[in-house]
């Protein structure tokens, strides 16, 4: 079957590389995301990832132990850099070609971000790592990730999380919750769908980017969303 998307952007969580410990990165779950990352690349999809940092460290974390916000979203941002690190790692043992960027100069472990750089790497096959967050503070994963698939040209970000799509409410939480197939940018911000951050949501709707959101931990869902399948939930521009 054709891929529906020639460039995509990838938003992992730094929780989903945890699996089933309580904090850190789990071998399983790494590995995991590297064979079904391999599966889009195989198939000639144009490849970014942007990967948080929860499993480390969250900046809003700072605040309760009496950090500066601005301190602790900077380290919040490292933890992106040595979730990258390990990403970028498995995926050259699967035997793809991965490349780490930061948007925190850091020259000894990864790639200053240089837009038309990446984009070259993108053309020529390799999986491009955003890491470093947007290399400023007050701005999370997800903003980082709608400002590169911006800068990109991403056809669509593809959000993969434990939960297999947007509903009215938590799902873990709420029984009578239900799911959402698609959704414009305007209902998400007005319903106050909190999925990603109301910034990357704004961007995205103003590039006209579209956002799918899956459960990545179920087998080949990121290739079936990536060629087209109704899985998760679209987030569009026109209910």
């Amino acid at each position: 079957m054709a891929a529906k998307y020639k460039r995509v952007l990838l938003k992992l969580s730094g929780e989903s590389l945890m699996g089933k410990k309580e904090f850190g990165i789990s071998p399983e779950k790494l590995n995991h995301y590297a064979r079904e990352i391999k599966k889009i690349v195989d198939k000639g999809i144009e490849t970014a990832i942007v990967i948080g940092g929860g499993n480390i460290f969250r900046g809003l974390q700072a605040e309760d132990s009496g950090i500066e916000r601005v301190q602790g979203d900077y380290m919040g941002m490292l933890a992106t850099v040595i979730n990258g690190i390990a990403l970028a790692s498995i995926l050259e043992t699967h035997g793809i070609y991965a490349r780490l960027v930061s948007a925190i100069e850091m020259k000894e472990v990864a790639e200053p971000y240089i837009r038309r750089r990446a984009i070259r790497h993108l053309e020529k096959g390799r999986v491009v790592i955003f890491s470093g967050g947007t290399g400023s503070p007050y701005f999370t994963t997800d903003s980082a990730a709608a400002l590169r698939a911006s800068e990109i040209n991403a056809d669509v970000i593809l959000k993969g999380t434990r939960v297999d799509g947007i509903y009215t409410a938590d799902p873990e939480k709420d029984a009578t919750a239900t799911k959402y197939d698609k959704i414009s940018f305007s209902e998400v911000i007005n319903k106050n769908l909190k999925v990603m951050d109301m910034t990357a949501f704004t961007m995205c709707q103003e590039n006209d980017i579209p956002i799918v959101v899956f459960d990545i931990n179920v087998d080949d869902n990121l290739m079936k969303v990536a060629e087209g399948a109704e899985i998760g939930t679209c987030v569009h521009a026109v209910s």
